[in-house]
Parts: C-alpha cells; structure tokens; sequence
C-alpha cells in the first residue's frame, strides 16, 4: 500500500488492491442492478480486490467499437479473473467471457433464479453463483472466494 495521492483519488486506490475482477455486464441492464454490483464490490473488498466495470469506466460512441473492444479486452488481459453477471443476455457478455476463456481466466457465471439459464455462459465459466437477492449473492460469492481463493 504505497499510495502517492490523496485517499479518495483513482490511482491512490488501485494501490489498496492487490488484484481486479472485471465485471462482464451489459450497458442496458447496469442501472438495474446496482444492489447486486455493491454486493460484489463489498465481497471483493475483503478479499483485497478490486472490481472493474467496464460500462462504468468507459464511453465511447457507436461508431469507436473497435476501441471499445480493444480496450475491454487490454482490461481484461490486465485483471485476475472475470465475473459475468448473465441475467439478462447480452452479447457483449458472451464476448468477453471468451475472451477470458481463451486467456485462461477464471470466471464467474452469475444469473438471478428468475432469469433464463445461458448454457455457453455457464457452459465456459469455471463456477456458478445462482442468487435470489443480493444477500443471498454476497453469502454465495463470499463462500466461493474463500472455498476457491488460491483460483484467483
């Protein structure tokens, strides 16, 4: 923890992270799910990892999609392991969860009980978390990361 600037400022707080989880989530459905990406965020924090979301990070106009995708596959070269919140479909998502598995990622398939089963997802993800609330996620993540953290 060698942080050079004010706490508080992006840089100063990559320093408190040993390693990053990308957040694979489509740009529609992000708004409806801000429950469920605290509650990955708050796990990940306890295990000295950050989490990336991309559609947070980044904007870029319809006509820069081969920037986008560029610089969604530089930030997924550059973190530890993926996890893709899959409740909704969403291409991109699929993307990049193949782009993990090329690389040899370990990833995440996440999806709400509610929502329809994606069976290349899950079929390319190293574990799966089905949740019914974000409560229910933390616990489901929480004990993964602690039963599987030498796989991240």
């Amino acid at each position: 923890m060698f942080a050079t600037k004010a706490p508080g400022h992006k840089e100063a707080q990559s320093y408190l992270y040993m390693k990053q989880a990308y957040l694979s989530i489509g740009y529609q459905n992000r708004k409806h799910l801000q429950n469920e990406i605290d509650a990955i965020q708050k796990v990940l924090a306890g295990f000295q990892t950050k989490l990336f979301v991309f559609v947070d990070e980044h904007h870029f106009s319809a006509e820069e999609e081969k920037q986008m995708m560029a610089q969604a596959f530089a930030d997924i070269h550059s973190s530890s392991f993926l996890i893709a919140e899959a409740s909704e479909k969403a291409i991109g998502v699929g993307i990049e969860i193949g782009y993990a598995a090329a690389l040899n990622k370990p990833i995440i398939y996440l999806r709400n009980i509610g929502s329809p089963h994606s069976t290349t997802a899950a079929g390319s993800a190293s574990y799966s978390i089905i949740y019914t609330n974000s409560a229910d996620l933390t616990q489901k993540l929480t004990s993964l990361l602690l039963l599987r953290s030498s796989n991240f």
